[in-house]
């Protein structure tokens, strides 16, 4: 088969390497030079431990298990199973944290209800005062800033690969044919649309009542820390954020225990992982009302400093970057993703959400079987 593919995000990038791997030819096509959206402008992890139970979490663990495959063949990537620590500093955070690690699918995700010196031995930066943390053995990270180039030579390698760079499509002009803003024709046996959080255009037009939303994000990255922090760290306000935690514990933490003005007006956690570098990338926040801002706000970066600070007993690195990123996310309950047939030959794939890097793999996956690739 030849397939087309428009994005060359994560999602996009996943789906030619399915269709690579099951042997077809792949062109793949970007209106920017190379990935520029919330791809490379995220924390790289593979995020298993916060899904909800049933699909979400099936599809996360699959996931897991083929970036696990694909670092094998691609090291570039920077993939490592380093696990995460939410960490907790109060008897309300700790009970959430005990009821995730006694849910029945708790064995899959590799949840174990740690004390502060258990927590600390297995990642000794954690100096600060705290009272425990969840573990989480299956979550893992990769080099966002990288990942995407990497995977993009390993398909280039395969020699039935073209990228095509710096064209945006604008319509439909046949059965899995689609023609850019250059007016050259690429057509195929199957066109798959991976556009993330652009959603006007041609996706509008085909797909005019997508139950899709834009969320807008708050983000930066530290200087080296000097040190190793062997897992990825989360803070209590992550539990308020993933549909695990939901429950008793977590209504109860909602009644004692508000969040701080600036993190409950910014919809905010701290979610922090290393950085091949030693860097830091910490956040992040949370924006559903557009039109978004167009600058970046600084209450937020102090917060998440303080809290990182408070975790790590220590104080931050010099921060190198800060940035917004934009993403898609399905509101449609229980969907992981928005996959839909949009025109003969044409299938559209957007809306994972937060869960973009961790699921992409095995989004890609289910996208190759029911196509029948």
């Amino acid at each position: 088969m030849r397939v087309i593919v428009v994005g060359a995000g994560v999602v996009g990038t996943m789906h030619a390497w399915q269709a690579v791997e099951r042997g077809h030819e792949v062109v793949h096509i970007e209106r920017e030079a190379e990935a520029r959206g919330a791809s490379v402008r995220n924390f790289g992890l593979v995020w298993v431990g916060g899904r909800a139970s049933g699909a979400e979490l099936e599809t996360a663990l699959r996931a897991r298990e083929l970036w696990e495959g694909i670092a094998a063949r691609v090291p570039g990537l920077g993939f490592r199973p380093n696990g995460s620590l939410t960490v907790v500093t109060n008897e309300v955070e700790l009970a959430v944290a005990r009821a995730a690690s006694e849910l029945p699918d708790a064995a899959e995700r590799g949840y174990k209800l740690l004390g502060a010196q258990e927590a600390r031995a297995l990642n000794p930066a954690l100096r600060g005062e705290i009272a425990g943390a969840l573990w989480c053995e299956r979550d893992g990270a990769v080099e966002p800033r990288v990942a995407q180039r990497a995977l993009k030579d390993a398909l280039l390698a395969s020699g039935r690969y073209t990228f095509v760079g710096g064209r945006e499509v604008r319509d439909v002009v046949g059965p899995g044919a689609v023609r850019d803003d250059h007016g050259t024709t690429h057509t195929g046996d199957a066109v798959v649309l991976c556009t993330g959080a652009w959603l006007g255009g041609l996706v509008r037009e085909l797909a005019p009542e997508l139950p899709v939303r834009r969320v807008r994000l708050q983000m930066m990255q530290t200087a080296p820390l000097g040190e190793k922090l062997t897992t990825s760290v989360a803070d209590a306000d992550s539990f308020r954020y993933y549909p695990a935690y939901a429950g008793d514990a977590l209504t109860a933490l909602a009644a004692a225990q508000q969040q701080q003005p600036i993190a409950a007006e910014h919809k905010m956690q701290l979610l922090m992982v290393q950085r091949a570098d030693g860097g830091l990338t910490i956040g992040d926040t949370h924006e559903y009302d557009e039109p978004f801002g167009f600058d970046v706000v600084e209450d937020p970066y102090e917060h998440l400093s303080q809290v990182a600070e408070s975790i790590l007993g220590r104080p931050l690195p010099a921060i190198r970057h800060r940035w917004a990123g934009v993403y898609a996310q399905c509101t449609a309950t229980g969907r992981v993703v928005h996959r839909e047939r949009v025109a003969d030959g044409v299938w559209l794939v957007t809306g994972p959400g937060g869960r973009g890097m961790t699921c992409s793999p095995a989004i890609a996956e289910t996208t190759a079987n029911e196509l029948g690739w």
